[in-house]
């Protein structure tokens, strides 16, 4: 989830909509309710580890009726979050490249041209390190959580220890003003959360490798939770620190493109150079983020094309014998955000947009099966080696609740009074995206898409009770042909 830089990239917001109470508790509330969502992810992700995720889940917890329907919403809103925070990443990372030149040469503002050039740039770099350098992902992983570590350690001790003249206790953990935002003040509160959120999002991504790691059904529930308990640790360490040197808020919101922190950097070391050497650690975040995001992405827009679920899905559902990994899903991805990055023409306030509909698709999709588990009593999870057990309902619970809130949170602009250049158009984004999903099913998906493989209910109790060789895998009572589901290529 690339914490340092997610944070970094969206500071702005929080800056806007609150500064420190909704940087600092702004962080800690979005974290526990992350972990909320994510456990209850796990619990489900225990009894059908799938690269599906959450598309393949919906399906199996639904009645065979309803399965087709509510997996192609799902689906699709798995996918455009895939897509869009791949975008978001790597596009706030080309913006937050060229502010680096801002260290040096402050009145150097990039033009739009620059900006969607140097994205492009970055995302043909994520491409190819996918592309030829597959069998290297385990290692390029592991290298960014000792990157990340190593960066937040060197960070948090320069920032201390060069800074002469801190904030008090009192304005890091209760400093609120929200004047730059013009909304009421407690409304910029929750508008600002979208800092957290969108750093917060990556989490169900890790379903996407089910079919690529041993043991999935024990692996995969644990990395889901784990991940989401260490970002938010990783998120207190490395914000405090940035909290108790801050600059004047005012000359941090009048960074051209929106990246100030960079200048926070440069004004705590009192030099280009110290600014750009702590940044450099950033950008290194950057494309290891970058390239696990695209990862995510094309496993699940492969695990979306071979039941015929995108347009021309014959050229997406391949995997390529050579490199061993789904090409056209991962061609397709790039291809998508590369087209997307040309928002930026239209509107200087792109990177809003691309956050907003990424943490608005990508969170729906997670409470989609969440849902309908409880719906069907939550029988399907009764017996999963990754139970929440009593508290399992509530916890939910919590889930859905904040779900909704966030597709309403996420939609707003950063600031008002909003011109059609500043403007959040996440809602744009996705009613286009919706639009493509309607037509598509109306031309193919009524007639043709059956989602994964589902045969006929079962006892949802019995979910999960046996693997494949028992036959019933199906939660919500779905029974699979073993011969049939190998067939499909699960």
């Amino acid at each position: 989830m690339a914490v340092p830089f997610g944070t970094s990239t969206t500071m702005y917001i929080s800056l806007t909509d609150g500064q420190a109470v909704t940087v600092i508790w702004g962080w800690v509330l979005v974290s526990l309710i992350s972990l909320s969502i994510a456990a209850s992810l796990a619990e489900i992700c225990a009894v059908y580890p799938t690269a599906g995720g959450v598309y393949y889940w919906s399906a199996m917890l639904s009645t065979v009726e309803w399965a087709p329907t509510v997996s192609w919403i799902t689906g699709w809103l798995g996918l455009v979050g895939n897509w869009t925070v791949t975008l978001s990443i790597n596009f706030s990372g080309a913006q937050l490249i060229l502010s680096a030149i801002t260290l040096w040469n402050e009145d150097f503002v990039p033009n739009a041209w620059q900006t969607v050039l140097m994205f492009w740039a970055v995302m043909l770099i994520c491409f190819l390190v996918n592309a030829l350098g597959a069998k290297y992902l385990d290692l390029i992983n592991k290298v960014c959580i000792y990157w990340t570590g190593a960066s937040v350690i060197i960070i948090m001790i320069t920032l201390l220890s060069m800074e002469k003249n801190k904030r008090s206790g009192a304005f890091v953990f209760g400093h609120y003003d929200a004047s730059a935002s013009g909304w009421p003040a407690g409304w910029a509160f929750f508008v600002g959360l979208l800092q957290a959120a969108y750093t917060l999002t990556g989490y169900g991504m890790v379903a996407a490798m089910c079919e690529e790691v041993q043991n999935p059904e024990r692996e995969v529930p644990k990395a889901i939770v784990l991940s989401v308990m260490a970002a938010g640790l990783t998120g207190v360490i490395y914000l405090l620190p940035i909290l108790f040197v801050l600059p004047e808020v005012k000359d941090l919101l009048a960074v051209a493109n929106g990246q100030p922190i960079g200048l926070i950097f440069k004004t705590v070391t009192g030099s280009a150079a110290g600014g750009f050497g702590l940044l450099f650690l950033i950008l290194g975040i950057l494309f290891f983020a970058g390239i696990g995001a695209l990862t995510a992405a094309s496993r699940c827009t492969y695990a979306f094309a071979r039941d015929g679920a995108i347009p021309a899905s014959r050229l997406w559902k391949g995997v390529n014998k050579k490199l061993d990994i789904p090409l056209g899903g991962l061609v397709l991805s790039t291809i998508v955000d590369c087209l997307l990055g040309l928002i930026y023409f239209g509107s200087t306030a792109a990177f809003n947009s691309f956050t907003g509909v990424a943490t608005i698709c990508l969170s729906t999709s997670y409470g989609i099966p969440i849902l309908v588990s409880m719906i069907r009593g939550r029988k399907a999870v009764k017996n999963s080696p990754f139970s929440l057990g009593k508290f399992g309902f509530a916890i939910n619970c919590v889930t859905i609740a904040w779900i909704c809130l966030a597709i309403v949170l996420f939609c707003m602009p950063v600031a008002i009074p909003v011109t059609p250049k500043s403007m959040n158009y996440a809602s744009v984004v996705f009613a286009g995206f919706a639009t493509i999903s309607v037509v598509w099913y109306l031309v193919r998906g009524r007639k043709d898409f059956t989602g994964p493989p589902v045969l006929k209910d079962v006892d949802p109790e019995e979910a999960g009770t046996r693997g494949l060789d028992g036959v019933i895998v199906g939660g919500g009572g779905m029974e699979h042909d073993s011969a049939e589901i190998e067939k499909k290529g699960f």
